[in-house]
């Protein structure tokens, strides 16, 4: 079942650079893979998977949003064009946004780098969650491959004619994986072969240490802290919440309420975003990372969220970023 329609540019708060979203490297999930100037995905739409394909002319602003949808079974396009809308965050007004960064002298230089950059949105808060924890320490390359193996080994595949997509496992199977080789060998019932390749375990994935933090995350949220449960929470019930997952620190429970549900208010802090910050509002004193992030919150309210994603994609691009690395 084919579904194709156009989102108007004049539906869309404030503008739109789908690539520079999709690519920036956001936690919520790898970036869709591009095909004919296509990007494209497996999502649920209505409980059932539905592969999105979706193009936009960055150059144009005046271009309008077009989708491409394809599920095995009948989908409304009201449904589609929902999630389309919360996954590339469109209903947030990047206008009002770039109206509250140009107020603030530092935060001014950001828009001109950032245009049409918005949130990227996870479709699966299990993926976020997974995606986040493998992220930590970790370049966005490696987390973005182990992900989409993890889809690969454990998801669901649903081939289309442009290619085979996955589904994210769900807790209950992630979280029964071996998690390294000796663990995959001892599951194996037969006599294993002189030439066996040991690659259905989590660090056959190349999260390495944290295989055992996503493995018992999976399980946590099976039988303790229900994603349900997290999205009805408010952002400080929600925060201490998600700090209870393996292998979660601040910074990555803050990416996971960012990206996975939606809670603006939360901001992110690496070492980076401590360093851009520091630089910016301290003339480069030296704070600890919670003094950092209380300072984010409270100076940026809902806007923390895109604030951080900002900061440091206009730290990336303007040389900032490197200037504080050498120091």
């Amino acid at each position: 079942m084919i579904t194709q329609f156009n989102i108007k540019p004049q539906k869309i708060k404030g503008p739109l650079n789908l690539s520079l979203t999709i690519n920036s490297g956001q936690t919520s999930q790898p970036p869709w893979k591009e095909s004919n100037s296509y990007f494209q995905e497996l999502i649920q739409v209505e409980e059932a998977p539905c592969l999105v394909n979706i193009k936009h002319d960055d150059a144009d602003p005046d271009s309008d949003l077009e989708i491409i949808a394809e599920s095995p079974e009948k989908q409304s396009e009201k449904g589609i064009k929902n999630s389309v809308q919360e996954i590339f965050s469109l209903d947030h007004d990047l206008n009002r946004f770039y109206q509250f960064l140009s107020e603030d002298p530092k935060l001014a230089p950001t828009i001109e780098f950032c245009q049409g950059l918005r949130l990227f949105n996870a479709h699966n808060p299990f993926e976020c969650i997974i995606s986040s924890i493998s992220s930590a320490n970790c370049s966005i390359l490696r987390w973005t491959r182990s992900v989409n193996d993890i889809k690969r080994k454990w998801g669901d595949r649903y081939h289309f004619d442009s290619g085979d997509f996955y589904t994210f496992p769900t807790p209950t199977v992630l979280g029964n994986v071996p998690e390294h080789d000796l663990e995959e060998m001892q599951r194996c019932e037969d006599e294993l072969p002189k030439d066996f390749i040991f690659e259905n375990n989590l660090q056959a994935c190349g999260v390495g240490y944290r295989a055992k933090y996503i493995i018992n995350a999976a399980r946590m949220i099976q039988s303790e802290i229900g994603i349900q449960k997290v999205d009805r929470m408010r952002y400080n019930e929600a925060f201490d919440t998600i700090l209870q997952l393996p292998g979660v620190g601040p910074k990555v429970a803050d990416c996971i309420l960012l990206y996975g549900f939606k809670m603006g208010e939360a901001f992110p802090v690496d070492v980076w975003i401590k360093r851009i910050v520091e630089h910016l509002y301290f003339s480069g004193e030296e704070l600890k990372p919670q003094d950092v992030r209380k300072f984010g919150m409270e100076r940026y309210g809902d806007w923390a969220g895109y604030v951080q994603l900002y900061l440091f994609h206009y730290a990336r691009k303007s040389g900032l970023l490197e200037s504080l690395r050498k120091k």
